[in-house]
């Protein structure tokens, strides 16, 4: 049998008609008529004024940080559970990421936890430069609680959304939400570009800004000009091209991520000890990523063995992420909470979840997962 992977890319042959007529045009530079209709393309789906697109989802973090002011000395708010990248963009201007641990409602950043620490920091004085929330696994944050609490101390609030392109808040499209919202797509996402990333906001001032800074910020001028350091974070217009025929799929790849979701939860609903990531009634999540947490004790094996079971059988499941506030590069920075994130991470298991898996796909999956229990 073939390998069954977490979450390979899904192209077709519109993608390759695109790329096609990208090489043909000889529009081979970061900037070109797909870059532009990408860009415009994904604004509309998203429902945002404008977007810009970029070499990564980390390069759009890192440049709305940038455009923030963010710098030395400055504090940002960020979910423990999350990928390194959010919290490494933190980094990149000189500020510092102070972690905030996760509702068990959601897995998303808890925003009772995040409202106290606005208070608290607030009485003191030292609020945060900027708030960033995760939408993890491809379903979003509280956004009703977040975006209100983050208005009333004007704290910026920035949405990273690099998991949960097609998830729902209460209607709205994942990515609406704060001053500016980032996605990402590397090669495991939803819609891959192969490597590439999109900034986008309601402001197009954001992401003309965006673009400036992300061409090395030359100034209008004959002969090279820069009034301000720049980045080489543009988007080519081939991975543009492959973009486009990403996004027109978009729907169907969310709505085969779903079906995904519901058989893995079919199958297992009689297996003891396993749980699957909440679905929050605010909204529809996009399930980029099937997950379950396993109580060992009930199911009769770990996570890790369940891990180490699937591998033997050329089946790829990953831990789910392991919080920032444990990993030792972040060892130094605060914490508020995180026995929730650390709860999810002991007991968290990411299942192969791309969007062309098959019914029968899932079914050994899932045979795989029974076949590694004990005897209890």
């Amino acid at each position: 049998m073939s390998r069954l992977y977490l979450s390979p890319p899904h192209l077709g042959m519109v993608e390759r008609e695109l790329l096609v007529d990208a090489l043909e045009s000889n529009w081979i530079a970061p900037l070109g008529p797909h870059v532009d209709a990408f860009e415009a393309e994904f604004a509309e789906v998203i429902g945002v004024e404008s977007a810009a697109a970029l070499s990564s989802g980390t390069a759009a973090l890192h440049l709305a940080l940038v455009m923030l002011g963010v710098g030395v000395g400055d504090d940002v708010l960020v979910p423990s559970l999350t990928f390194a990248a959010t919290a490494n963009a933190v980094t990149y201007v000189g500020a510092r990421p102070v972690f905030v641990d996760s509702t068990s409602t959601s897995w998303n950043i808890d925003p009772d936890l995040l409202a106290t620490e606005l208070f608290v920091r607030h009485r003191s004085g030292r609020l945060p430069a900027a708030v960033i929330t995760v939408d993890l696994y491809g379903q979003c944050a509280d956004y009703q609680v977040i975006e209100k609490v983050c208005a009333d101390y004007e704290v910026p609030l920035i949405e990273d959304a690099a998991e949960a392109l097609g998830a729902t808040y209460q209607g709205r499209q994942a990515g609406s939400f704060g001053a500016m919202s980032v996605f990402s797509f590397n090669g495991n996402k939803i819609i891959t570009t192969s490597g590439g990333g999109m900034l986008a906001s309601q402001s197009t001032a954001w992401t003309e800004r965006a673009r400036h800074l992300g061409s090395q910020a030359r100034d209008p001028a004959p002969h090279y000009e820069h009034s301000a350091v720049g980045y080489n974070y543009r988007l080519s217009n081939l991975l543009a091209a492959v973009g486009r025929g990403q996004l027109r799929s978009l729907a169907e790849k969310v709505r085969l991520r779903r079906q995904i979701n519901g058989w893995y939860r079919a199958a297992l609903r009689d297996a003891d000890g396993v749980a699957f990531m909440p679905h929050a009634d605010y909204g529809e999540p996009s399930w980029w990523l099937t997950c379950v947490t396993v109580d060992p004790s009930a199911f009769g094996a770990s996570t890790d063995d369940i891990r180490v079971g699937l591998e033997r059988l050329d089946i790829e499941s990953r831990p789910t992420w392991k919080p920032m506030h444990l990993q030792p590069v972040f060892g130094a920075s605060p914490v508020i909470g995180g026995s929730v994130a650390e709860d999810i991470f002991s007991r968290g298991l990411c299942l192969p979840s791309g969007s062309a898996m098959t019914e029968s796909d899932v079914e050994r999956v899932v045979a795989g997962m029974l076949a590694t229990r004990r005897r209890l």
